[in-house]
């Protein structure tokens, strides 16, 4: 493949993505109303809870084996990598750029999340499908592709629902209680010095409790209380506690600011379900293949998930209309953004996917460690978009980041797919 037809194949896919963008956008115009604020939240919690699990488990039952998940270990620690490096430089553009707090969350999400899952399946196999394929026979390189991108899903899924899912949570219900008292703390007591109880006993050293009920999505906090359970007399101070019972309390403070039932979400069942299904050669005959008697199983999932794709930027182009209306985005953010997915990122990749190749990490096959560099250079993923409509935090300024970092990556991807392929082969 010479260089005008792989920037062709680069380009494709980011074009696709923003083409549909445009066509959420143009439904959430005024004069239709096909995608108003009522409905892109039932369109958002349809993708959460139904069509992104059915793409995660149909891909992942159908392409992966044991043999392939023993020969692809280093794919999880890779992603894993990008994530903890992502979240750093993050931090980093945060504290340099001294983001607002609304943001920070965002801004971490963006920096640490790619696109791991539509965008991977894109780029790899349409580079498979090419009739001069730098990977081999398109047949071999197809289902290999299929395997990594789909192992890529899953892992890239289990992250974003149990790395990114909170720190958007944590900022957001942050944000929130900053504004209603610039000296709470969640999870921590409020210091009230004019307050002078006439017994002091009566109230327990616990952590704050909120006055309205929490919901998994929304994390407004309306009004915070000290809550006041422990009878006179037996009352304890904090020094006169044994280990046990402040290690239990750290524990359980520590569980107030991660909400564990992310661990759980939709899109981590159905990876686990996938690779059960696919690792277990029982379940694989019973669900996969033209012959398998329960395929219809199969087959309905795998309708669903192909949904979630376009109905999740449907949503970021919907979101992005109020986004250019009134979106309060420091330009310095965005481009700070750009630098960190298409820059360094990219380049701390390189050296790390080189060295596990070194040191015998990773075997020599083209297409997988092409995949793996591939991960460090994608774009933001755009399930962020759905994590921000969810707590109702940063929705319009995430619109605008995903604009703008796909609209930069059909440059950016052209050149890193041309290098990333030079390197490996």
């Amino acid at each position: 493949m010479d260089f005008w037809e792989l920037f062709v194949t680069a380009l494709m896919p980011i074009l696709k993505v923003l083409l549909v963008t445009a066509v959420g956008a143009f439904l959430a115009l005024d004069r239709f109303e096909v995608l108003g604020e009522k409905e892109r939240r039932h369109l958002n919690t349809i993708v959460y809870f139904v069509f992104s699990p059915a793409l995660v488990c149909s891909n992942l039952a159908k392409s992966i084996t044991f043999k392939s998940m023993l020969s692809l270990w280093f794919m999880p620690l890779n992603i894993l990598l990008t994530f903890v490096i992502g979240t750093a430089l993050g931090w980093l553009l945060v504290k340099i750029t001294r983001a607002p707090h609304d943001m920070q969350g965002l801004v971490l999400g963006c920096c640490s999340a790619g696109n791991l899952g539509s965008l991977v399946f894109i780029i790899v196999l349409a580079v498979c499908k090419e009739r001069n394929s730098p990977f081999g026979a398109g047949d071999v390189c197809y289902k290999n592709g299929l395997a990594y991108a789909s192992l890529s899903m899953a892992i890239g899924a289990i992250f974003l629902w149990s790395y990114v899912y909170n720190i958007v949570r944590v900022y957001s219900c942050s944000y929130d209680v900053v504004e209603v008292n610039n000296n709470c703390t969640v999870g921590y007591p409020v210091s009230q010095p004019e307050m002078k109880p006439e017994n002091p006993s009566k109230c327990s050293q616990g952590t704050l409790v909120t006055a309205v009920g929490s919901s998994k999505t929304n994390a407004n906090v309306n009004q915070l209380e000290i809550e006041c359970t422990v009878p006179e007399g037996e009352a304890k101070s904090f020094t006169g506690e044994n280990w046990a019972e402040k290690i239990m309390k750290r524990i359980k403070a520590s569980s107030e600011k991660v909400q564990l039932k992310a661990f759980l979400a939709p899109s981590t069942i159905g990876s686990v379900v996938g690779l059960i299904i696919g690792t277990v050669p029982e379940l694989r005959r019973a669900l996969i293949g033209d012959n398998a008697p329960l395929r219809v199983v199969q087959d309905s999932a795998s309708m669903l998930g192909d949904a979630a794709i376009p109905s999740i930027t449907l949503i970021v182009g919907a979101n992005l209309l109020n986004g250019l209306k009134k979106s309060s985005m420091p330009l310095r953010l965005i481009v700070g953004i750009l630098v960190v997915r298409y820059v360094a990122l990219p380049m701390l990749g390189v050296v790390i996917v080189k060295a596990s190749v070194h040191f015998g990490f990773v075997h020599h096959d083209p297409l997988y460690q092409f995949v793996l560099l591939l991960q460090f250079a994608l774009p933001p993923a755009i399930n962020i978009g759905t994590i921000t409509q969810l707590f109702g935090v940063g929705k319009s300024e995430c619109s605008v980041i995903l604009l703008a970092t796909y609209g930069c990556a059909s440059v950016s991807l052209t050149l890193w797919c041309s290098f990333f392929m030079w390197l490996v082969l």
